[in-house]
């Protein structure tokens, strides 16, 4: 040391450095609003706790997006990345299976996502997967407004069985689902086609199996190309 007790400049460590955030981007206010979706759901999700987990001030997020709707459009279209697109085989209708397949999936990982599919979606994932989907659809014979229909028929069926899913099984615990079943089972004589059928009770089909058996209602009656290229059996 000087004669002033002070270490001598040469003998000073680096001063420690105040440690960088990193920029903000849409990508980072993206994941951590999927992240805040998957814990909170769509009503837990505000500008104010997004900018608090980005450890940024909420006029730096707006910046970037202007509202939550701009928040979950692109939230909604960022899962959507996670959709596997098969590789376009000669099996059309194994090709729409495998794409819905996955698109139940992604739903049920992120179940806030099924109540936001209704919104328009013009994100570059949802839309590589619809143009796959309806490539397909042509393919297996569809075109024109049999095509539009069919399109909405197996979005319907996906996004309806995928919410539907993720809400029981987010609301209801097996006792409550048991109580569920033994309140039908109590009124047979009211409800004796529910009772019979085992309306509610999830532990005589899966969700699974129930899906591909939906699946196997619809495809089928769908119409196929015929091998000159026209269309068979659309009606």
């Amino acid at each position: 040391m000087d004669s002033r007790g002070q270490t001598p400049v040469w003998l000073r460590g680096e001063p420690p450095r105040a440690r960088r955030k990193p920029p903000l981007t849409i990508e980072r206010i993206v994941d951590a609003a999927v992240d805040l979706l998957d814990r909170d759901g769509v009503d837990g999700l505000t500008m104010r706790r997004l900018a608090l987990r980005l450890d940024v001030t909420a006029t730096a997020l707006y910046w970037h997006v202007r509202t939550k709707d701009d928040v979950l459009d692109l939230a909604a279209d960022r899962i959507f990345a996670d959709v596997p697109i098969p590789r376009a085989s000669d099996d059309w209708a194994a090709d729409v299976r495998a794409l819905v397949r996955g698109w139940r999936a992604v739903m049920l990982d992120h179940p806030w996502a099924p109540g936001l599919v209704g919104r328009p979606m013009l994100g570059p994932n949802v839309l590589a997967r619809t143009e796959f989907l309806q490539a397909a659809l042509v393919r297996g014979g569809c075109r024109g407004r049999r095509l539009a229909v069919v399109t909405r028929l197996l979005a319907n069926f996906v996004i309806g069985a995928a919410l539907t899913e993720a809400t029981w099984r987010r609301t209801a615990d097996p006792e409550t689902r048991a109580a569920a079943r033994a309140h039908v089972a109590a009124s047979a004589d009211a409800y004796p086609t529910l009772t019979a059928s085992g309306h509610l009770d999830d532990t005589r089909w899966s969700d699974d199996l129930l899906f591909e058996e939906g699946l196997n209602g619809i495809l089928p009656h769908l119409p196929t190309a015929s091998p000159s290229g026209g269309t068979a059996g659309a009606g």
